[in-house]
Formats: C-alpha cells, sequence, structure tokens
C-alpha cells in the first residue's frame, strides 16, 4: 500500500489489477458501468489515500488516434476536494501525451462538469466509427446521454 505524500492529499497512479475491486465498488456506488474497465485497452488511473481509492478515472483506447474518457468517480467522502480535477486533468495529459487527436464521453450526470476542461457536446453520428463501436456506447451507456468531446490537436 502507498501512503499519500501529505494527510487527506490524494496520491495519483496507475491502477493495479489488485485495485479492480475497489475500482468497481466506486463505480457501482457511482451508479457508472464496470463492463470493460479490467480489459488492456482500458487504463485506469486511481486518486489513493492512506492506501484507499477514493477516486478513478479511464481512458478506453479506441485506436491510434482516439480514446474515450470513462468511468470517473469520486468517494461521497471526497467530492468537492478536488480529486475529480485532479484525476480528469491527469487523463487528458495522457491521452495528450498518447498522441491521440480526440477524447470522447458519454455522461447522464456531469454534463454541466466537463465543459470547464474543454469538453463540447458533440452528436453521436459525428463520432468515428471507433469509438462507436466500443461497448460504452453500443449498450453500457443509455443512448439518452450526453456525447461530449475534446479536440487534443
Amino acid at each position: 500500500m502507498s501512503q499519500s505524500r501529505e494527510a487527506g492529499v490524494p496520491e495519483l497512479r496507475a491502477a493495479t489489477s489488485a485495485d479492480l475491486p475497489a475500482i468497481e465498488r466506486l463505480l457501482r456506488a457511482s451508479d457508472l458501468p464496470t463492463v470493460g474497465i479490467d480489459e488492456a485497452s482500458c487504463n485506469l488511473i486511481v486518486a489513493e489515500v492512506d492506501g484507499d481509492i477514493v477516486g478513478v478515472v479511464g481512458i478506453e483506447t479506441c485506436c491510434g488516434q482516439y480514446g474515450l474518457l470513462r468511468s470517473t468517480a469520486v468517494a461521497d467522502a471526497w467530492r468537492g476536494r478536488r480529486v475529480g480535477k485532479l484525476l480528469v486533468e491527469r487523463a487528458i495529459a495522457e491521452a495528450e501525451s498518447r498522441g491521440f487527436d480526440a477524447l470522447y464521453l458519454l455522461t447522464t450526470t456531469a454534463e454541466q462538469y466537463f465543459p470547464s476542461f474543454g469538453f463540447s457536446k458533440v452528436e453521436r453520428a459525428t463520432l468515428p466509427d471507433e469509438v462507436k463501436a466500443t461497448e460504452e456506447f453500443r449498450s453500457a451507456c443509455p443512448a439518452s446521454a450526453t456525447v461530449m468531446s475534446l479536440s487534443l490537436t
């Protein structure tokens, strides 16, 4: 178990397979799908404090060009403490470092949150086929979910 650098300050790190049960509990508590989070195409970043996972975000690789930002969740006790902001900023930086052209996401509750990172609403029909082919788009999220995009080029 890794300790945070300072009490109450989350350490951001790549998730390991040992983190999956805690991540799945966090996602279920946030009413988010867990499908595909254990696949190689989904890279997860966790926020950890004193050995507890308090937040998570994922980047699902759709192809060499696009990523799907998904599984963004913060434990209730840690909301409003910038954990989500730190996780999303880290995920965007990782997507940029991988050379992705764009990040996409689906949300049913946070369409007002993601524009602060530069995401904007887009129509499903305009998405690249590689993104539309993900299970997240095909079945895990409802058709009523808001689709958003962030250009990284």
